[in-house]
């Protein structure tokens, strides 16, 4: 899976995208973050704050209990505001 990375969540993990081979018990885009935060620090403090992040698959936002039903790409970003 891509999964790209945005704004301060590129910047606390280090990078703006990887692909990663997904463990099947991942199922959720919650799952997913909850997976993502023990590949280290630098993701745990990406993700710290669950309720502020956002994500998209196939540039669509999607909640946390959204399934990833074979996604090829996810997106994470904080929110973004207009004006």
């Amino acid at each position: 899976m891509k999964i790209l990375y945005f704004a301060w969540v590129r910047e606390k993990i280090g990078k703006s995208q990887e692909e990663l081979e997904i463990p099947n018990s991942v199922s959720t885009v919650a799952d997913l973050i909850s997976w993502l935060e023990t590949k280290g620090p630098e993701y745990r403090a990406a993700f710290e704050n669950k309720e502020t992040n956002n994500s998209a698959i196939k540039q669509s936002h999607v909640d946390h209990r959204t399934p990833l039903n074979n996604a090829s790409e996810i997106a994470f970003f904080p929110p973004v505001t207009g004006g």
